[in-house]
């Protein structure tokens, strides 16, 4: 249960790679992160593009080739941190007013020469109005960004 306060989800997890290749592997290779069942659409996801740009969009293509667009990049400074927007709402479908979406930032923070302590912050959930308190549960428990950094070390020390 989430007090009315609590409108912020921080996690951290230290990976064992240079902060170059901390960023460029949750850049990069954000479809092997996000997993195929956290879907908006009516098909099966093909994949999850991350546009590496100001103004790109992370979005899900689906295998008839449809699109949901669900956050925005609004900052992407490699390889020190990176923001986006999340557009889904309380009831797990897309936010059409960008004034009620919240914002992801993920800092990545040398640790030594080879590791990386990557520290995610969901903040402003408030911002997607009545019943953002379920937005908040979902990315806070174990499906949501601790499920999302697993992958991601995984990753990391795989390659």
């Amino acid at each position: 249960m989430t007090l009315a306060s609590e409108t912020v989800v921080r996690k951290v997890i230290t990976v064992e790679a240079p902060v170059e290749r901390a960023f460029e592997v949750f850049t990069q290779r954000f479809d092997e992160i996000k997993p195929r069942d956290h879907n908006l659409l009516t098909v099966p996801i093909a994949e999850t593009v991350f546009e590496a740009r100001v103004g790109g969009h992370i979005y899900d293509r689906g295998e008839d080739g449809s699109v949901c667009r669900w956050a925005r990049v609004l900052a992407f400074e490699p390889p020190a941190r990176l923001v986006f927007s999340w557009d889904i709402g309380p009831t797990w479908q897309l936010e059409a007013d960008e004034a009620n979406a919240s914002e992801v930032e993920v800092r990545f923070v040398a640790d030594g020469p080879d590791r990386t302590r990557v520290e995610l912050e969901h903040r402003n959930i408030d911002r997607h109005g009545p019943g953002w308190e379920s937005v908040y549960a979902g990315v806070d428990n174990e499906g949501g960004w601790p499920l999302y950094l697993a992958r991601y070390a995984q990753l990391v020390n795989a390659s």
